[in-house]
């Protein structure tokens, strides 16, 4: 895990993360917060196990945001039933109390072993889209909230059972992508994790660009 974009603030609250496990299992746990800041949390008391790059919900008194699992502490170290999370929406108010403003922080968090599951990393969009299922003609709409290269998440409040075949059509700008793909994850009120399966070269090249843009990368 690099180093953090932001200070965090060290609060203790009660919250209620809920989602999928390691093991395909389906979880609900209060927890604790350690610290909080505008983009993640770190949380206490976590007994689930977690996949690394999951993305599962907290829940805050009335409000509830999705957040992805961005490292967990081993067994047995003093770090042990400690989560930390990026939320993935962070525009989205989630917390009743004021955080620190956007600065450099040096903490690094504990690293984990192996790959990143993700071949292509992900980036915070709000593109609209269109998911064509194999057995039906009418499109199911919906929001893509991350987008990379190689997928994204669809927000949908029902969402398609995983291992689904899907054509998604994404609008970039003016134009519309096309590409098959399955879904991979499937969270209930939240929406769908597609992978892409297949996209032509020049859609490629063409969300490549766009994904560039909005990351404001040098071309």
């Amino acid at each position: 895990m690099g180093q953090r974009r932001e200070a965090r603030k060290e609060v203790r609250l009660p919250v209620r993360i809920f989602g999928t496990d390691a093991a395909g299992r389906t979880f609900s746990e209060n927890v604790f917060t350690v610290d909080v800041s505008h983009e993640g949390v770190r949380l206490t008391g976590v007994q689930a196990k977690l996949k690394i790059g999951e993305t599962i919900g907290l829940a805050y008194g009335q409000g509830k945001g999705r957040f992805s699992v961005k490292w967990a502490g081993q067994t047995g170290t003093p770090k042990q039933g400690e989560i930390g999370l990026q939320n993935v929406s962070p525009s989205k108010v989630l917390w009743d109390f004021p955080l620190p403003p956007s600065a450099f922080d040096s903490y690094r968090g504990p690293t984990t072993k192996g790959p990143e599951r993700r071949r292509h990393p992900r980036m915070k969009s709000m593109n609209s889209v269109e998911v064509h299922l194999e057995d039906q003609t009418a499109p199911i709409w919906g929001r893509a909230t991350d987008l990379s290269v190689g997928g994204c998440f669809v927000e949908m409040q029902v969402p398609l059972r995983e291992g689904s075949k899907v054509k998604v059509g994404v609008w970039v700008n003016e134009t519309k992508l096309w590409a098959t793909g399955k879904v991979v994850n499937s969270r209930p009120g939240f929406g769908i994790g597609i992978q892409f399966a297949e996209l032509s070269k020049v859609d490629a090249d063409r969300l490549q660009q766009f994904l560039r843009s909005i990351a404001r990368l040098p071309m």
